[in-house]
């Protein structure tokens, strides 16, 4: 019999942990962040517009659902997008999501007054699709590229859309008088053409890749049957509810205060600039002292200030103080989620654990900006009051659950060892 060729294994180097090459790659990863995750912490600005000029006939929940169906699909399509970016890398689906999302916000910008589904259409849908394509690789990217300072990585790819949540507001609300919504948007689409042409050069894949796609664990239930990570699951799904309430109504919020809109148009900007320190020092602090000690504190810090200065903010200068906080803490919960996982789930799983918890986040972001916009129906204080004390405590039970799992994960620990 004809001896069978053996076939050579494959040879992965070991991660280089920097170089030009490396950081050119998560440069252009925060640049995909920026123009895709950057650009939904945005909606705050199309809130306001939508409400006051072009939707003027919808209700403020209908108007907030165009926004919560961008945050569904970019969280929602994570774990078929991972598993195409496992077989195939990003050579085809950046290239793809960034035609669908230039492409998506050109139809925006021809929306028709008082024409809610065409939003829903290009804004909603089809933006959402283009944004996941390219969200979940550029975050997963960096893992080709880090191990040891992978945290750190991350974090400098997340900060993108810190960046992009200060450039896009700012830059649509000074165009859209100046050049009216339709260029404004068309002028964003080209910043953000910008943005994706430079990471599709950029973005390049290291590992070994698969060739082939399959479904099969991509979703992990069976974790749920375990404390620590059902709580976790529950947690987030409540934070997650509750967590871009303020990105979507503090610019309302502040015009209905009386606030000048020299200042109010500044708020969402600030929210997501405080982000930028927020998606690096937690994941250093998180790398020392553990992601759970890191989490819980600055989840809870959240509900408290939401309850404390939010619900008592009425003047300029506490609404600042507010985004200034809650953008800090709140970028701390987003940014180390995955690593509280990660700590919880083994390793070969973590992957569809992480795909399981993100499919709840698709759940509770698509439901939960409407039902704030349901607590809204009328732009008082009143009514304001409502939706700040439901979102504090929403993150405020949140926080606790994570501190319970905590708890949980302790004592899942403590008896395999007892029993080994």
């Amino acid at each position: 019999m004809p001896q069978q060729e053996e076939v050579a294994p494959v040879i992965v180097e070991p991660h280089p942990e920097g170089g030009l090459q490396a950081w050119t790659v998560i440069f252009g990863a925060s640049l995909a962040f920026c123009a895709t995750f950057g650009f939904v912490n945005s909606y705050g600005v199309f809130q306001d517009y939508y409400q006051t000029t072009l939707l003027t006939e919808s209700s403020s929940s209908t108007i907030s659902l165009i926004g919560a169906i961008q945050l569904f699909f970019m969280y929602g399509f994570g774990p078929i997008v991972g598993r195409f970016y496992d077989a195939y890398g990003t050579s085809v689906m950046l290239p793809v999501g960034s035609v669908i999302t230039v492409f998506s916000l050109m139809m925006v910008s021809l929306t028709q007054e008082n024409k809610p589904y065409q939003l829903f259409l290009s804004q909603g849908i089809l933006f959402g699709i283009g944004i996941s394509l390219i969200f979940n690789p550029a975050l997963a990217i960096a893992s080709h590229w880090f191990k040891r300072k992978r945290a750190y990585a991350i974090g400098v790819v997340a900060s993108g859309s810190a960046i992009g949540g200060v450039v896009y507001p700012i830059m649509l609300q000074r165009l859209i008088p100046q050049v009216g919504f339709g260029w404004a948007v068309r002028i964003a689409a080209f910043v953000t053409l910008v943005c994706l042409g430079i990471a599709c050069l950029t973005i390049r894949t290291r590992l070994p890749l698969s060739r082939r796609v399959s479904m099969r664990g991509i979703i992990d239930f069976d974790g749920f049957r375990e404390l620590d990570y059902l709580l976790t699951g529950i947690a987030c799904f409540l934070v997650y509810y509750a967590l871009f309430t303020p990105y979507f109504y503090i610019e309302v919020y502040a015009n209905t205060e009386g606030v000048s809109q020299n200042v109010s148009n500044y708020l969402l900007p600030i929210i997501n600039a405080w982000g930028l320190p927020s998606r690096i020092i937690p994941g250093l602090l998180a790398d020392k002292f553990g992601a759970l000690n890191v989490l819980v504190p600055c989840t809870i810090i959240c509900g408290i200030i939401v309850l404390a200065l939010w619900l008592t903010a009425h003047s300029a200068a506490s609404i600042i103080v507010f985004a200034s906080i809650y953008g800090f803490c709140i970028g701390a919960f987003v940014s180390l989620v995955p690593a509280h996982v990660a700590n919880i789930s083994p390793m070969d799983k973590f992957g569809a654990r992480l795909g399981s918890i993100y499919l709840l986040v698709a759940v509770s972001t698509l439901v939960g900006t409407p039902t704030a916009g349901a607590f809204v129906k009328t732009l008082d204080q009143s009514h304001f009051n409502n939706l700040i004390i439901f979102t504090g405590v929403l993150i405020l039970v949140g926080g606790a659950l994570l501190a319970v799992s905590g708890f949980a994960a302790w004592w899942k620990k403590r008896n395999i060892k007892a029993q080994a």
